[in-house]
Formats: structure tokens, C-alpha cells, sequence
């Protein structure tokens, strides 16, 4: 890693578990090809490969998506931007996301520090996210005809204040 690019503050985390168990298809199975496209509003997203079929919500490809969404939807619903989109970087065994990307595409009407700050309010943890979007009890059937967002009765839709 070239010097330059790293400081006092850089993490650099290789198999934070320290274990490796089950990998592979065996592990992440599910019809991901043909969703990835809808889960991702039919491609506009970046997305990172991961698809939501075959994983519950404990599985950050899920979880961290919604809640990417939630803070996204919230930032253009509190006026904070025009335009928005979130990116969380999880890496297993880390509580919390170890990257998060706020792209505004320069439409945000405050400084982006100051929309970091506020995100960063948000328990961002698996737990928390869970909590938050009360993802235990949601009726993931709905999910599956027309993608996962828009969706005004799902929690990572509701808006509130930042």
C-alpha cells in the first residue's frame, strides 16, 4: 500500500473472524443473477454483487441495502440534498460498517460533513439496523414482484427527522 495512502487512522482488516467455516454456493445459494438487477432499482444502484435471495436480515447484503436506502431517502426527504445515494461497506466480524459513502452527486444544500455527522447518529450495527427498521417482522413476500424499494409500507421508506 503506498505510503501516502495510509495514516494514524487506517484500518486494515484481513479475516476479522479469525475463522472460516462454510463458503461458496453451498452458503450463498438463491436466484441472484436475474434479482440483482430488480434489487437494485433495475441497475441505476452500484451494488456490489450481492443479491437478497436466499438471505434473511441478518445478512448485511440485505440489511445494509435497506438501510442505505432509508438514509438516502431520508437525506432528499429532509431537504439535505436533491439526490442521493449511500454505499456501507461491512466486513464480517466488524459491528459496524467500516466504510460509509455518501454520494450527493452535488445537489446537497448543506456541507457534507455536516450530513456525515447526522447519519452517523444512526446505529449502523446489524442489531441496530434490525431494531430501526423492526426487520423481524416484516412480510418479505411483498418483496418479491417489482423490487424491494418504493414500497411505501416498508420501513426503509418511512422518513424521519435527521
Amino acid at each position: 500500500i503506498p505510503k501516502e495512502m495510509m495514516s494514524e487512522q487506517t484500518k486494515i482488516f484481513i479475516n476479522p473472524t479469525g475463522k472460516f467455516t462454510i463458503g461458496g454456493p453451498i452458503a450463498d445459494s438463491g436466484l441472484t443473477g436475474r434479482k440483482i438487477m430488480v434489487d437494485t432499482y433495475g441497475s441505476i444502484a452500484r451494488h456490489g454483487g450481492g443479491a437478497f435471495s436466499g438471505k434473511d436480515y441478518t445478512k448485511v447484503d440485505r440489511s445494509g441495502a435497506y438501510m442505505a436506502r432509508f438514509i438516502a431517502k431520508n437525506i432528499v426527504a429532509n431537504n439535505l440534498a436533491d439526490k442521493c445515494e449511500v454505499a456501507l461497506s461491512f466486513a464480517i466480524g466488524v459491528e459496524k460498517p467500516i466504510g460509509i459513502n455518501i454520494e450527493t452527486f452535488n445537489t446537497n444544500k448543506i456541507p457534507l460533513e455536516e450530513i456525515y455527522k447526522k447519519v452517523e447518529k444512526i446505529d449502523l450495527s446489524l442489531n441496530g439496523i434490525i431494531e430501526l427498521l423492526n426487520l423481524k417482522n416484516i412480510k418479505y413476500q411483498e418483496t418479491t414482484n417489482y423490487g424491494h424499494f418504493g414500497k411505501e409500507n416498508m420501513p426503509w421508506e418511512k422518513v424521519i427527522e435527521l
